[in-house]
């Protein structure tokens, strides 16, 4: 079988964040991958001078100033692969669009606060990802993408949330990681079939995470070719990070190399590890999070690729939960 992590490093650009207008979704009926014994995840924990370092690190300034975390392609790649020239974006949609390729969320509900921007350094510079807080135990959990918490054989340091980001703005505080963790197949090999990760989150002000940003739901192994909406806080042009966007359609499964969600979409770097919904409600801004945004091929733009939430992200979310 093909190493997904040699088809990755070959195939993927922006953290699988193509730019482009939308396409449909095939109508092919894949079946889910079948059930197999949940490993243990794997976790950094941050030592209480890490989380003190973090708290101070992250001014407005460096926010804005944060590069997003693109799995970009090798140069031997980019002679023979042509990159997609950035689309035109929409920066007002009317939220009740479906299909939507890439716009502004102006539909407000729950979405707006348990959706934000992660903060990172990561071999010595500081990055940006996106992620979403879940209902959980310890009312700190949030999901994101397995490259937003570790790369290239490296765990991220200086590692915070910023719910509800807006251009250097922290509305809801910014929250530092006490653990990141991630899949035992990312850890080790970086399979792009099992880019997931999680963070658990210090208190902040004597409260926990959820209780001030409100949490979404999580479901596992629940199929493909549904109903998807995808959120997150692109910064890569032509977006600039400083707004919540989002993406909806009928997703399919990935049809090359992956047993991904696929999903047209024109996100950019930085909405890495932001959360993809089924029974998403437009008007509550609820939905069950199933996904991340997680990489595209460069000779297939307008695409957005996200893993399967199956038993592995189950046993990483569980492990993160129980923190």
């Amino acid at each position: 079988m093909r190493r997904h992590r040699t088809a990755a490093g070959i195939l993927l650009a922006v953290g699988g964040l193509l730019t482009g207008g939308l396409t449909a979704a095939t109508a092919a009926h894949a079946a889910a991958p079948a059930p197999s014994p949940a490993p243990t995840a794997v976790a950094h924990h941050a030592t209480a001078a890490e989380q003190n370092r973090a708290r101070t690190f992250w001014t407005a300034e460096r926010m804005r100033a944060a590069a997003p975390l693109d799995l970009r392609l090798g140069a031997d790649a980019l002679k023979t692969l042509k990159t997609p020239k950035p689309g035109a974006v929409t920066t007002t949609v009317a939220p009740t669009a479906f299909p939507q390729a890439g716009g502004a969320w102006t539909g407000g509900g729950a979405v707006v606060k348990t959706s934000g921007r992660v903060f990172f350094t990561f071999q010595g510079r500081t990055a940006s990802c996106s992620a979403n807080a879940v209902t959980s135990q310890n009312a700190s959990t949030v999901m994101t993408a397995g490259h937003c918490v570790k790369y290239q054989g490296s765990w991220h340091t200086n590692f915070v949330f910023v719910p509800a980001y807006a251009n250097g703005q922290a509305p809801y505080g910014q929250w530092t990681a006490t653990k990141t963790l991630t899949t035992p197949q990312w850890e080790a090999s970086e399979d792009i079939n099992y880019d997931i990760g999680a963070a658990v989150l210090a208190p902040l002000n004597g409260q926990n995470l959820t209780a001030v940003t409100g949490a979404q739901g999580i479901q596992f192994n629940g199929g493909y070719n549904k109903q998807m909406y995808a959120f997150g806080f692109p910064a890569a042009s032509p977006y600039d990070g400083t707004k919540l966007i989002y993406c909806s359609g009928n997703s399919s499964k990935d049809w090359l190399f992956t047993q991904d969600h696929s999903l047209g979409c024109n996100m950019t770097g930085g909405s890495s590890g932001g959360p993809w919904f089924t029974g998403f409600s437009e008007t509550a801004g609820t939905g069950l999070q199933v996904s991340v945004n997680s990489f595209g091929y460069v000779f297939l733009p307008n695409r957005m690729f996200g893993p399967y939430f199956g038993n592995e992200a189950k046993a990483l979310y569980d492990k993160a939960q129980a923190s």
